[in-house]
């Protein structure tokens, strides 16, 4: 008796609800927002959009397939919707109301990707998918600049690459700035020292990727980044050390923890004029620091609603075009998030963001200093690279950053959603 060949629908359908099929869209998604920039150079916007688009449709078509293998309890922390619901309750007060639309519709958009990656890839095959994606960004990155700066000695443009390689950088890669690709090697050295820890990649091809990353971080020669790392590094020592007590040691030493972060906090805050002063011996912090008081004084204006929300900045836009003139650059955001978050939605919009990452970064590490397996590490490291690089870029607000604070405070919720305590006991 001949077998019967399935059709194609059939077919079709079977591949999408695979899990090689969430692998793939998982890493495609990941390599077109963390490469955003550079699709766009080449692209433009509307191209950029409409491979967005695609991966939307691709990752809805594929949770309807796989509805009934999903643990869709405690789906998305109430933080994040109140958040989206905010900025898209924007578009009722704001000038650009098209323009608002479009910019929370891409947020929604960027929001369901990270949904449908959280819901189909557990853990683990996360942190192995975003590191294949972040090693492909770095090697390509490299291999740009050492076509841009090296082979052919001209600026790459629309990709946004100098071409300064051979002097030692800074460069930009396929990230857009030099800010940017510093986060991008934050974030890798971050997802591949998780790897080589739970041995998921081979010890050889793990310190590689490291040494690569590390690398690439010295030639974006980026004090943001280099401030972070250092930040980061702290975060790490204190969540060991906190992991390797037991269940009574443990809750006393998150304690110390706490107050040793809240009297850090105030002391540089007491300190702040002492360290503006510091900072201010260099140009680029008297460019940031000019752009956030004129960021600020448009914020001013509506400070409780906001402007609207954009996402990254429009420059034919009110107030846009006015920052831009009397800081004298122009610019895509406001160099920090919570000035961008202000400036758009107002002190509600603030608040309700500030709460939304401190929830995120509070269940990351409860999550990570209570159970042993070293890959809950990844997201409250990762939160804290994303956070603590808000304070000079507005990279958690867009793209890959948004996805990734998304995909984070997703599985964090998971692990401590309160709607779980709704849930009958049986």
């Amino acid at each position: 008796m001949r077998l019967r060949r399935p059709s194609l629908p059939a077919s079709v359908a079977d591949a999408t609800a695979s899990p090689q099929f969430a692998a793939a869209l998982a890493q495609t998604t990941l390599v077109t927002v963390l490469c955003a920039p550079a699709v766009r150079g080449m692209i433009g916007w509307p191209g950029y959009i409409a491979a967005v688009a695609g991966l939307v449709l691709l990752a809805a078509g594929m949770l309807v397939l796989r509805r009934g293998l999903l643990d869709w309890e405690g789906l998305l922390p109430t933080s994040i919707l109140v958040f989206l619901g905010w900025t898209g309750l924007s578009v009722l007060w704001s000038d650009y109301q098209w323009v608002t639309l479009s910019s929370v519709t891409y947020q929604l958009a960027l929001a369901f990707l990270a949904i449908a990656i959280g819901l189909t890839r557990d853990i683990i095959q996360i942190i192995r998918s975003v590191g294949d994606v972040l090693r492909f960004v770095l090697i390509a990155s490299i291999a740009v600049e050492v076509l841009s700066g090296i082979l052919i000695d001209v600026p790459l443009r629309f990709l946004g690459v100098e071409g300064l390689l051979a002097d030692g950088g800074p460069i930009q890669g396929l990230v857009g700035t030099r800010n940017q690709l510093g986060l991008v090697c934050l974030l890798a050295i971050v997802t591949f020292s998780v790897e080589l820890a739970t041995r998921s990649v081979a010890r050889g091809p793990a310190i590689a990727s490291i040494v690569l990353a590390a690398t690439t971080l010295l030639f974006t020669r980026s004090a943001v980044s280099a401030g972070v790392l250092a930040v980061a590094a702290v975060v790490a020592l204190a969540l060991r050390w906190v992991r390797r007590g037991d269940s009574g040691h443990r809750r006393r030493r998150q304690y110390v923890v706490l107050g040793v972060a809240i009297a850090a906090a105030l002391t540089a805050w007491l300190l702040r004029y002492r360290v503006i002063e510091l900072l201010n011996a260099g140009s680029e912090f008297e460019f940031r620091l000019r752009l956030w008081q004129q960021v600020w004084r448009f914020s001013d204006l509506t400070p409780i609603i906001g402007w609207g929300w954009v996402g990254y900045w429009r420059t034919d836009l009110y107030p846009f075009t006015a920052i831009d003139y009397l800081s004298g650059r122009p610019h895509s955001s406001s160099l920090n998030a919570l000035f961008d978050v202000a400036l758009q939605v107002g002190l509600v919009g603030v608040v309700l963001f500030v709460v939304l990452v401190g929830l995120a970064l509070w269940r990351s590490w409860l999550i990570a200093s209570e159970r042993k397996a070293v890959v809950h590490v990844w997201p409250v490291l990762v939160l804290t690279v994303l956070v603590v690089t808000a304070l000079a870029e507005s990279s958690i607000l867009l793209d890959a950053g948004w996805l990734l604070v998304v995909l984070c405070a997703m599985r964090a919720a998971q692990g401590l959603s309160w709607r779980r305590l709704l849930r009958p006991r049986e």
